[in-house]
């Protein structure tokens, strides 16, 4: 028990649209001193959960049944929520980069906690956010860095109660060590109680002192290497690309030279802030190139999107770190996925409402989920209605930032099964990742370090 200093939850339970049940009702207890672990397979609700906890739903979710003590009192919906909320909480989000005032610098964002500035500061150096960084603006950020920009406003004030949705789901094994090393200095401590949610078994079994299963969790597919595929013609041919730290003139990547061929896959590696997404969003047209040339299929590719003709849009899909910013919030699923299909004519209108119940199926998503909008999924759900958009289009090439971020390894295996398979079809892949499952399917592994794109390893 936990008694009168720390947090019980009884019998919570969440409905969505027509009183859809969210999992069954869950229970917990976490005593002052202790980090509880919350998993279970992406869709599970983990993230309803502690959000229903919060007394933080929105419509059409609602909790329909049970109790929050907080140090012996209950915690009312309503007004009590919001105030327990502000004095007692500390909360990292899921899709961290989104919580994070695009007007703001990071030294401000993090002062947004109630804290002076030399507490923000210390704050970021706690999270290994190098004072260089403490002006830019989340835009100027790398996925990882402005991950660990929400993690120390969540912590600058020392919060009694820590919420962590997937902390790490962004970062190199460097930077995930700050996290733990966070987490550590509140564990044991009976001011402080933490409450995780992480897809990482070993970055769980680090920090935790319990584990929370939410859902039910199956045995995980084994994470084995796959039978590459016979490469065939070169898809991909980048030369000589430069590109310039936003809003400066100082180099965040130069001289990259790459190529992916038809059925290969390449992994960029490389820490927090060293250019992978810069690298992908380049290639992508979303963002410019200071110089350099690619060509797809033998044929120039403009940097801007905007200049690209259609077969090249088809032809080169990108499925970004944040899925959040790319599906539209008014639209249902099924509206992302068949755009693609409209938009480039790759499936007849007969066919579309099957099609986008099979590649759901592909992406190992109940096909239900297509009359749901992004904001009654999961992150890891969103994640794979992205792949499966960028699927729908029959791409020659697919750019995949942190494709499995988000994902259990069951899940994991599943996707990345599937886009083996796609290899076997010709698809040529270029993911950037910080995963080792991810990067032990590759066919060579490109390694960024010191603004340079270096060949590490690869298979004979």
């Amino acid at each position: 028990m936990t008694g009168s200093g720390g947090l019980e939850v009884s019998d919570l339970q969440v409905t969505a649209r027509n009183n859809r049940s969210i999992g069954a009702p869950v229970s917990l207890q976490a005593a002052p001193g202790e980090v509880v672990a919350l998993t279970g397979p992406s869709g599970a609700g983990k993230t309803v959960w502690l959000t229903a906890m919060m007394d933080a739903l929105e419509p059409p979710l609602r909790r329909i049944s049970g109790t929050v003590r907080w140090r012996g009192q209950v915690v009312e919906p309503g007004e009590p929520a919001r105030r327990w909320r502000r004095r007692h909480l500390g909360v990292l989000v899921q899709d961290a980069a989104q919580s994070l005032h695009p007007l703001r610098t990071a030294i401000a964002a993090v002062a947004e906690a109630g804290v002076d500035t030399r507490q923000a500061a210390a704050a970021l150096t706690q999270v290994g956010i190098d004072a260089r960084l403490h002006s830019r603006h989340v835009h100027q950020l790398s996925g990882g860095q402005a991950q660990r920009v929400a993690l120390a406003r969540a912590v600058a004030a020392q919060p009694p109660l820590l919420i962590l949705d997937e902390p790490t789901s962004a970062l190199d094994h460097a930077s995930a060590s700050l996290v733990a090393a966070v987490i550590r200095a509140r564990r044991g401590d009976p001011r402080f109680i933490t409450l995780l949610v992480s897809h990482d078994r070993d970055f769980v079994t680090t920090v935790a002192d319990r584990v929370q299963p939410i859902g039910a969790i199956g045995p995980a597919s084994r994470l084995s290497p796959a039978t590459p595929p016979v490469t065939g013609t070169e898809v991909l041919r980048v030369s000589g690309l430069h590109v310039n730290r936003p809003g400066g003139t100082a180099a965040l990547l130069r001289d990259v030279h790459l190529t992916v061929a038809a059925g290969e896959c390449v992994a960029v590696l490389g820490p927090s802030g060293c250019g992978k997404t810069t690298l992908l969003r380049c290639l992508a047209g979303l963002q410019p190139a200071t110089a350099g040339r690619a060509t797809l299929d033998g044929k120039d590719l403009p940097w801007p999107v905007t200049r690209r003709s259609r077969p090249m849009l088809q032809a080169l899909q990108y499925v970004g770190q944040h899925p959040a910013d790319t599906l539209n919030p008014a639209h249902r699923i099924h509206i992302a996925l068949t755009r693609p299909m409209r938009a480039f004519r790759t499936v007849e209108p007969a066919r579309r409402s099957g099609t986008v119940k099979t590649l759901l199926h592909r992406v190992g998503l109940d096909p239900a989920v297509a009359g749901r909008r992004p904001a009654g999924l999961s992150g890891g759900q969103r994640q794979r209605v992205a792949l499966a958009r960028a699927l729908a289009a029959w791409p020659r090439l697919l750019l995949a930032d942190e494709i499995t971020a988000a994902l259990d390894a069951a899940t994991t295996s599943a996707v990345l099964g599937l886009l083996d398979e796609m290899r076997r079809e010709g698809l040529a892949l270029l993911v950037a990742t910080h995963d080792p499952a991810v990067a032990d399917r590759a066919d060579r592994v490109l390694t960024i370090t010191d603004h340079l794109l270096h060949t590490s390893e690869g298979r004979p």
